[in-house]
């Protein structure tokens, strides 16, 4: 029953979004049977639901116009292949440090796009060629402005008053198959019933045809996805891969983050735990076989997940039953498809950009996060919006990662106490200086930590830097440290090196850290130090240089 619900809602989710990123509306059938039932065969996840998604039809759509077909399947493909490796590599885990700014500034962008792709369904406007430039949409649309016709902006509408108030109403059927299939039959009879009421408007049957066998079918063709070559006759050539590498990274990345973040959710339902290498790989494993049927790039559906957890699912055979219920109604029920209105699909993905967008927890996060993260979501926004998923993405990343090494190096203190002052209730004998480092020291830290030695008194003859608080230290950390005990040597200093811990220790014994500098001594603790720098000073004559100093044995 869980999968039969989850197939309704699954069968006009399909077709619209198939027609948003510009192809004909079987092919997102085809990826909901083909790519549905391998990953739940495969999957990671007991409950997830995989199909084509509202978050790929950014990436999607300027493939398929730049393309083809051809391309979108084959793009689908070469993201297959990079998500078995990401799971074979065991990265699943990597996906969660992708920042919470940055995915909710392409999914917020996303969400903008997809909304504005269809006001020229909803409105009905004949725009000649749509523009791939998102400003270029938006005066291409307002071009189109006077083709706006009421009989579509209707039938819009009134989907959309359906799909919100169905679900208050009742939950037993899928808002999307009873607002879609309602509006479907009142179009059909007053078009036909008063022809003279000057009521057209697009179905999927006006704009798409298909051929069977020597006959030409109105809409989708009845039959089951079948075998094919996804670059099509025109042969597989190393520049089409070399053009579609950047698209199919992207709907790698995308599709693993979606797909991931549906499972996490679908374990907070149904307190259960999911495998994400083993998601990854078979997710990967779904759009490489796929492409081969018709199907376009899928993921897991968040959805779709939540329908089937709510429905009763226990077990994967819900999302093979799915796939089986979508393969069932394009055999039984094709003909039926051909009388959906193009205005009803564009207004249920209206609503999924609405939901998809989430703005109350975007204007949430803007006014309570730090203006570093509003800055990097609002980032990831506009460049999502003017440009496309694949700039959005890396630019938030880096900029996002940027962030969190100034904040690291903002976490790393520094502190030194001169001779003959108190340090933590120790006195610190004359001569010896202690230089006290806590957090991290790394590229991000390790210059400007390093720097503040140069300040050490003239009066001191011993340093002691006190590392007991620093838990790693990287290779641009060492060089940094490495310089520093360079200059206190120039200056005929000793040097104790107090407390390290274990990582970092094990960096200092790699690179021979005493034997390279001979004027440092390593203690285990603070208290050791300081007793050993007054014992070398002790052993140490004024004016004498630090290099005769006794060895630390």
């Amino acid at each position: 029953m869980a999968g039969c619900v989850v197939g309704l809602v699954a069968l006009p989710l399909s077709m619209a979004l198939a027609i948003a990123v510009g192809v004909a509306p079987q092919y997102g059938l085809y990826t909901a049977i083909v790519a549905g039932f391998v990953v739940a065969v495969l999957g990671g996840s007991k409950f997830q639901v995989t199909g084509p998604t509202a978050a790929f039809v950014v990436i999607l759509a300027p493939i398929v116009a730049k393309h083809g077909l051809a391309g979108l399947l084959t793009a689908g493909l070469m993201a297959g292949v990079i998500l078995i490796v990401m799971g074979a590599a065991r990265l699943g885990r990597l996906i969660e440090f992708i920042p919470h700014p940055v995915t909710t500034g392409f999914t917020a962008g996303i969400a903008t796009v997809i909304a504005t792709l269809q006001i020229k369904d909803v409105l009905g406007l004949r725009v000649a060629i749509m523009p791939d430039a998102y400003a270029e949409k938006i005066a291409a649309m307002w071009g189109a402005r006077a083709t706006a016709s009421l009989s579509e902006l209707g039938v819009g509408a009134a989907t959309l008053a359906l799909l919100l108030a169905i679900p208050r109403m009742t939950k037993r059927i899928p808002a999307p198959l009873l607002a879609i299939g309602a509006v479907s039959i009142v179009a059909a009879i007053v078009s036909r019933a008063f022809p003279a009421a000057d009521f057209h408007v697009a179905t999927i049957g006006t704009r798409f045809h298909s051929q069977v066998g020597d006959h030409i079918v109105a809409g989708i063709p009845p039959l089951p996805p079948l075998p094919r070559l996804p670059w099509g006759s025109g042969g597989l050539s190393f520049a089409m891969l070399h053009d579609l590498l950047g698209a199919a990274f992207a709907i790698a990345v995308l599709g693993a983050i979606e797909s991931l973040l549906s499972a996490v959710i679908a374990d907070a339902m149904t307190g259960k735990k999911h495998d994400p290498n083993a998601e990854l790989v078979a997710l990967g494993i779904g759009n490489v076989v796929a492409p081969f049927f018709g199907g376009i790039a899928a993921t897991g559906a968040l959805a779709r997940t939540a329908t089937n957890i709510r429905a009763g699912a226990r077990s994967p055979i819900a999302a093979i039953i799915h796939s089986m219920f979508v393969l069932a109604a394009i055999l039984l029920a094709a003909p039926l498809v051909a009388y959906v209105p193009m205005a009803a699909l564009a207004a249920l993905l209206l609503l999924i950009a609405w939901n998809m967008s989430d703005v109350r927890h975007a204007v949430h996060v803007i006014r309570v996060a730090p203006r570093s993260d509003v800055f990097v979501l609002l980032t990831c926004y506009v460049l999502t919006v003017a440009f496309d998923m694949v700039i959005a993405i890396g630019v938030g990343v880096v900029l996002a990662a940027l962030l969190f090494m100034k904040r690291m190096s903002e976490l790393t203190s520094t502190r030194l106490v001169s001779p003959a002052q108190t340090h933590a209730h120790r006195e610190v004998p004359k001569g010896v200086s202690v230089y006290e480092i806590a957090g991290p020291l790394f590229f991000g830290a390790a210059q400007r930590a390093m720097d503040a030695l140069e300040i050490v008194s003239d009066q001191s003859r011993a340093v002691v830097l006190a590392l007991g608080a620093v838990p790693v230290i990287d290779a641009t950390g060492l060089v940094a440290l490495e310089s520093a005990l360079d200059r206190l040597r120039l200056q005929h200093k000793i040097v104790v090196i107090a407390g390290p811990l274990p990582e970092p220790r094990a960096v200092f014994d790699k690179a021979n850290l005493e034997e390279h500098h001979g004027t440092v001594f390593v203690a285990a603790s603070l208290d050791e130090a300081i007793q050993l720098a007054a014992d070398l000073l002790v052993l140490t004559p004024p004016g004498a240089r630090a290099s005769e100093a006794p060895s630390a044995a």
